[in-house]
């Protein structure tokens, strides 16, 4: 495959996130992004200066997939499908959640579901420093939770070695992690984010 003579951004993030996808983040290097693109690794860094500056590519592609229309609904309603769409778009691309808290206030597409999210709680009357609190805690919490499920999924075998936990010496650990095993990654995330949000006095 011939090098194009020139490549955007986009074509970039495009390639780096099919080696993600197919392959995982330790695969992602400018050696396999270059190659994914059909070019010499050395040509690559005309475009881009490390794997960093492809890292952040990739995240604000990921995230320009979120729909940032303001639904209609109560301020709590609103915050809990914005933050939602975060979570779809993620998690349809596991491997970029690492990169996410790395790269996430270099990205214009993650300033601006910031600055969406940042007017629903202006307009709900939640401003100044409430505001700054309220916002700090959804944007942990939705990347927190994305950063969970993917180095500690539920389904996963930490649950399963806390689920096998003497109920003499773990009672509640070891119920609670039982009763954990059957909850679908949705389902956690979005009654979650209402707890928070009632924690807001948004709920």
């Amino acid at each position: 495959m011939p090098r194009p003579r020139s490549l955007t951004a986009d074509q970039i993030a495009t390639a780096a996130l099919a080696v993600l996808d197919r392959d995982g983040l330790d695969a992602l290097s400018m050696r396999t992004v270059a190659r994914e693109l059909g070019m010499g690794t050395m040509s690559l860094y005309r475009y881009v200066s490390d794997r960093g500056e492809v890292e952040e590519l990739v995240v604000d592609l990921v995230l320009r997939a979120v729909d940032l229309d303001v639904p209609r609904g109560t301020p709590g309603k609103r915050l809990s499908v914005l933050a939602d769409r975060v979570r779809v778009a993620v998690s349809e691309h596991a491997a970029v959640v690492p990169l996410l808290l790395a790269h996430r206030h270099r990205s214009p597409s993650s300033r601006q579901w910031g600055e969406v999210m940042l007017s629903v709680l202006t307009a709900a009357g939640v401003t100044g420093k409430q505001r700054v609190i309220a916002f700090r805690a959804i944007m942990s919490y939705v990347f927190g939770a994305l950063q969970v499920e993917y180095f500690g999924a539920l389904s996963g075998a930490g649950t399963a070695a806390l689920a096998a936990l003497s109920p003499e010496e773990f009672p509640i650990l070891a119920e609670t992690a039982t009763r954990a095993r059957n909850i679908p990654p949705e389902e956690e995330f979005r009654r979650g984010f209402d707890i928070l949000l009632r924690g807001l006095g948004l709920g």
